[in-house]
């Protein structure tokens, strides 16, 4: 039985019928939303709050946002789905649209973030055979440790968090872990000459909003260049306007090899994600070899048009950039002893929480949500702050307000 001080008889009326037909592979905030716009979400009894976590960072333009959901309107009433069996008009729009966004010769449209990853390690591999040379069934990708890019059963074999992996083995083999934020490390790493590719997020989302050093990403695009691997940035969650900059990897001025995007494409409406680039590398899957029924579909490619068009018309890495800096400064200003570390880049921040009681930060996102403010806890300690990136000054300041109040209960 779940339970909260200020639950209704209704909401837990509803939170026990999805526990008891609902899988129980998440653990959500005693809340029961029903609605959206903008950064506001409101419950069942008409109550409403700050979303401060944005679907994780998949609602950077605010819950639905006018223009992409007339887009998802227009489109979902003319074709929704042909398949890759057919064409479809917007299919070669779309393409033109990203490749020409981000810079690259080609995307292949997949729908969910680890899709797409596991279509962009798929693709280092088959480069790594095919132009780098190197022995079959021998290639490697580095990654890095408290990483987090997905739950499939591939993408878990090179995770270290236990809970992702515990008793769901055998993995999958051909990965190399290294520390993240570790430049000689990586160098160690590649001088294996089977090593195809290194996949990194920029930020760590999942892992408490763990920046790396200045200079990591760069350093680390360099290496990987001379040594002949691909760089493969997870920008699912790090892209799209979040940081201050369209992606994480534009702060270091660095163009990924293989780019991975999700979440925002489709502005918290559906599944959408994609992965760009250059020929070279995208060419050498051919007809059969990798596909998705649902990727690419006239839906997905109208409504993804429209969600970058509205990233850049609104200035959403301008207004995440300036407002990030003063939520983090703020945060630091309120000086709570509870709060031993402050981080983040743009609009995805976080704080540490330091406390004897394990489920102190738990405690604090309840009573935030008492407060009128929603976020949740990772890692027990850490909890992040990433509101949609049409956030004002005056919000994020009442924001401000709302978490001060809430460390006041914690002792």
């Amino acid at each position: 039985m779940l339970a909260t001080n200020t639950m209704s008889p209704l909401t837990q009326k509803l939170l026990d019928r999805e526990e008891l037909y609902s899988a129980h592979n998440y653990h959500p905030l005693p809340v029961m939303l029903t609605r959206g716009e903008g950064v506001f979400v409101w419950d069942i009894e008409g109550k409403r709050y700050y979303d401060f976590l944005s679907g994780y960072s998949a609602v950077n333009q605010g819950h639905c946002h006018p223009k992409i959901i007339a887009s998802f309107i227009e489109q979902a009433q003319k074709l929704t789905l042909t398949s890759r069996a057919f064409h479809s008009d917007l299919l070669g729009e779309y393409a033109e649209f990203i490749t020409k966004y981000f810079g690259y010769d080609k995307v292949l449209p997949m729908n969910t973030g680890v899709e797409a990853v596991e279509t962009a390690l798929k693709l280092a591999r088959r480069w790594g055979y095919q132009v780098k040379g190197v022995e079959s069934n021998k290639a490697k990708i580095i990654v890095c440790a408290e990483n987090f890019h997905g739950r499939t059963l591939n993408v878990i074999s090179f995770s270290t968090d236990p809970s992702a992996k515990n008793n769901f083995g055998p993995f999958m083999p051909g990965y190399e872990v290294i520390p993240y934020n570790d430049i000689n490390a990586l160098q160690l790493a590649l001088q294996d000459k089977n090593v195809a590719g290194f996949l990194v997020e920029p930020i760590q989302g999942e892992a408490g909003v763990v920046v790396p050093d200045e200079g990591y990403l760069s350093k680390a695009a360099a290496l990987c260049k001379e040594a002949n691997v691909l760089f493969i940035a997870d920008e699912i969650q790090t892209g799209l306007a979040r940081t201050g900059k369209m992606l994480a990897c534009d702060h270091e001025n660095v163009h990924p090899d293989i780019l991975i995007l999700g979440k925002a494409l489709s502005g918290g409406t559906m599944p959408v994600s994609a992965v760009l680039a250059d020929d070279e590398i995208m060419l050498t899957i051919k007809p059969g070899e990798h596909g998705s029924t649902y990727g690419g579909n006239p839906l997905a490619c109208k409504v993804a048009i429209t969600a970058l068009q509205v990233l850049k018309d609104e200035q959403m890495a301008e207004n995440a950039e300036v407002l990030g800096a003063h939520l983090r400064e703020q945060l630091v200003a309120l000086n709570h002893p509870r709060i031993s570390l402050v981080r983040g880049k743009g609009l995805l921040n976080a704080i540490v929480i330091d406390h004897p009681d394990k489920d102190a930060a738990w405690e604090l996102c309840l009573q935030m949500k008492d407060n009128g403010l929603l976020v949740k806890p990772t890692h027990g300690d850490k909890i992040r702050f990433a509101p949609p990136l049409v956030i004002t000054k005056a919000q994020i300041d009442e924001c401000l307000d709302i978490i001060s109040r809430s460390l006041q209960h914690l002792a």
